[in-house]
């Protein structure tokens, strides 16, 4: 048996640049973070006992013969890609809801590729992890993905991730004290908007409309530097929280699908109440949506969104992990035409 856990993230500036659309002419940059909310993958080789050869159980439960016959996409691709081929038994378990903003494709995807290298006796590491992630996703599946989701999740921790034309990346750690990364999550509000999307459509629009948003996806990775300096000056967390307004007005402008009158309206609450910025997570179109604000306003911001169910937030460093490894035993399958 082999469990991995996963962390979701929370992506603060940058968002959008991290397409190789956008990498491939410009280059990207991301400050992002995981947070305490994770995905769990349970892996084991199916004894031969069964009708069924493999397991797959998540918010569905398949009972199959044959790994083409498996429904779900990410578990079907990620096998072949490991060419595996053997049954085996697979369940999934998340702290918080898919389609919501929080990079819960990409965190599956990661822990998935963690936990069946580990089923197969190799321990994979975290570059490893993301570059097959990233491959998975964008090459296999054919998602409308970013690569920073697959980063974060490998990785883990309050991260600035710049990726190159050529295809590379680099992940480094925001070198802040932890009463600084404290005193920025007390800064911060999670709310769950009630709807939840689909990623992709959502960017596929974005990415079509690419040239014509230059200027805002330009101006939004320059905020990756600017958020950066902020942190690392150690003045008032203030302005980090306008560039976030800043960037949000910006990321509205990159699709007609990020945004709707019901959650301008739930962003606007907050503000009135107080909040100095805020943006939905992810692609947009619902999900979660990360509030900004001095702590002194957190409880009219609350009582203002009490109808909204909030998520306590706090910053991980750890990144996927295997939480338990247990080598399955070995069984021998009978000999056709044996006594």
């Amino acid at each position: 048996m082999i469990i991995s856990r996963t962390p979701f993230r929370v992506s603060f500036f940058g968002g959008g640049t991290d397409y190789p659309a956008w990498i491939s002419a410009h280059g990207g940059a991301v400050l992002s973070t995981s947070i305490d909310k994770y995905c769990y993958l349970t892996a084991r080789k199916l004894p031969p006992f069964f009708e069924y050869r493999s397991r797959i159980v998540y918010s569905n439960i398949e009972l199959v013969k044959e790994n083409r016959d498996i429904e779900h996409p990410a578990v079907r691709g990620i096998l072949d890609y490991l060419k595996i081929t053997d049954g085996v038994e697979i369940h999934h378990h998340a702290d918080l809801p898919s389609r919501t903003g929080l990079g819960s494709s990409s965190s599956f995807a990661v822990g998935l590729l963690h936990a069946l290298h580990a089923l197969e006796h190799r321990m994979a590491d975290k570059t490893t992890l993301a570059r097959e992630a990233i491959h998975v996703e964008q090459e296999v599946l054919k998602e409308n993905v970013g690569c920073q989701d697959q980063v974060i999740a490998s990785f883990g921790g309050f991260c600035r991730i710049d990726f190159a034309k050529t295809g590379g990346f680099q992940v480094a750690p925001l070198t802040l004290s932890t009463e600084r990364v404290r005193e920025l999550e007390n800064h911060l509000l999670l709310y769950f908007t009630g709807f939840s999307r689909i990623a992709s459509i959502i960017v596929k629009e974005q990415l079509e409309r690419i040239k014509d948003t230059q200027s805002e996806l330009s101006r939004m990775r320059e905020m990756v530097d600017e958020a950066s300096g902020i942190l690392m000056a150690k003045g008032p967390l203030a302005p980090f929280g306008k560039l976030l307004d800043e960037s949000w007005q910006l990321k509205r402008k990159l699709s007609s699908k990020v945004s709707s009158p019901a959650i301008d309206d739930i962003y606007e609450a907050a503000r009135s109440a107080g909040a100095l910025g805020g943006k939905l997570l992810g692609a947009g179109g619902g999900g979660f949506m990360l509030i900004f604000a001095e702590p002194k306003n957190h409880a009219r911001i609350r009582e203002r969104l009490k109808h909204l169910t909030r998520i306590p937030v706090n910053f991980e460093n750890e990144g996927s992990r295997i939480m338990v490894y247990q080598p399955d035993a070995v069984y021998e399958s009978p000999v056709v035409g044996g006594l």
